[in-house]
Parts: C-alpha cells; sequence; structure tokens
C-alpha cells in the first residue's frame, strides 16, 4: 500500500518503512508526525484519488533528526560586464521514518523498531571516529587552582638565645632612623695655566697705508 502526500509545497510518494527526508518539521526527535494532505492512496489495482485530497486519510511517522542539508549554490553572471556572484546557503530538513498509512477502510504499518542514529554519527562510523560528548559549559570549564598560602617565616629561637647583644643591636639598627651622612667637600679646582707669551722673533704685520685723498678733477 503507498500514498501521495504533500507537504512544504511539495509531494512525496511513500510506503509503510521508508524514509522521507522533506522540509522542516517542528519536534523533536522521536516524536510522531501525522500528515493529513493525501491526496492519493494504492493498494494493488485499487486507486483512490482525492479531490484534492481524500477525507479521513492519514500517514504516520516518526521524526529521527532535522539537520541541514546540501549546500545549494547560486551563480549569477553578466556575460561582457564583468559581473560574476557566487551565493549559497543550506536549508534546514526534517528527516522521518513512515509508520503507517490508514484510509478508505484500509490501513498498512510497519514492524521494525525506528532508530533514531543520525546522519553525523553514521558518518563518523564510516571512518571509525566517535563524535565527542557535549559536556555543559560548567562542568567543562576547569576550576582554578586555589592560591598557595605564604609559609610563615620561621624564627631561629636558639640563635637569639645564644647571642642576645647581637640580635638586639641589629634590631636597633634596624629601628633607628636614617641619619643624613656629611657631604663631601668638593676638590678645589685647578688653576688655569698662564697664556705662554708670544716668540720674541715672530714677525709683526705691517701696517696698512693710509689710502690717498680724492682730489676734485680739473674743469
Amino acid at each position: 500500500m503507498y500514498a501521495v502526500i504533500k507537504t512544504g509545497g511539495k509531494q512525496y510518494r511513500v510506503q509503510p518503512g521508508d524514509v522521507l527526508v522533506v522540509e522542516k518539521l517542528d519536534g523533536e526527535p522521536g516524536a510522531a508526525v501525522a500528515f493529513g494532505d493525501v491526496l492519493m492512496l494504492g493498494d494493488g489495482d485499487a486507486v483512490f484519488v482525492g479531490a484534492p485530497t481524500l477525507a479521513g486519510a492519514s500517514v504516520s511517522a516518526t521524526l529521527i533528526e532535522t539537520r541541514k542539508g546540501e549546500k545549494v549554490k547560486i551563480f549569477k553572471k553578466k556575460r561582457r560586464q564583468g559581473y560574476r556572484r557566487t551565493r549559497g546557503h543550506r536549508q534546514f530538513e526534517s528527516v522521518l521514518r513512515v509508520t503507517g498509512i490508514a484510509g478508505e477502510g484500509k490501513s498498512a504499518s510497519w514492524d521494525g523498531t525506528v532508530d533514531l542514529t543520525t546522519k553525523a554519527e553514521l558518518n563518523a562510523r564510516s571512518r571509525n571516529l566517535k563524535l565527542a560528548e557535549f559536556e555543559p559549559v560548567a562542568a567543562a570549564v576547569e576550576a582554578k587552582p586555589a592560591p598557595k598560602a605564604k609559609a610563615p617565616k620561621v624564627v631561629d629561637v636558639e640563635a637569639e638565645v645564644a647571642a642576645p647583644d647581637v640580635v638586639e643591636a641589629a634590631a636597633a639598627q634596624v629601628d633607628a632612623p636614617a641619619t643624613d651622612a656629611p657631604e663631601a667637600k668638593a676638590a678645589p679646582k685647578k688653576a688655569a695655566a698662564p697664556k705662554a707669551d708670544k716668540a720674541e722673533g715672530e714677525a709683526k704685520p705691517a701696517p696698512k697705508k693710509a689710502a690717498a685723498k680724492k682730489t676734485d678733477k680739473d674743469a
């Protein structure tokens, strides 16, 4: 027995036990889903066609998972214009297992057990991998180590008893206020050496001649 149903603006031909991938449906994995828009029923030679649907007919299924489908690419181009754009998206889809068909006084059911194993887990098994279990964030975050306590200072009591005068002198030296040290006097500057006189045999430059007085030109 088979049926033709309508969901998500599309039509699907289903039989009990089929795995059906449709547009995203609300619900958690393992939830029961019923389709009331049955367009046609077929059982051997008997075929029942609705106008547009069959009254009282329904198809039941179990939701396995809701996932993202394959990426759909959208490519646009305008020739001789240098225009090219590539976009894409992944549409959400729901995976169902058809468990029964009923209508027109007839019914058919699937006796198998619905396996809720997801496609991602099946792909991981095929590659001998294991999916990581996602734990709560609070449990995943490791607790910070507590700050280490400072060890107390150990006082050598025997040393204080053995040399009390030395300990008291050291304590008095620590407690005593710091005194200003005497300022060191600056060293006296050296006297400048006298300039050496010019050598006696050095010739002095000759004095410049006086310029002749200008006379008026003869008339």
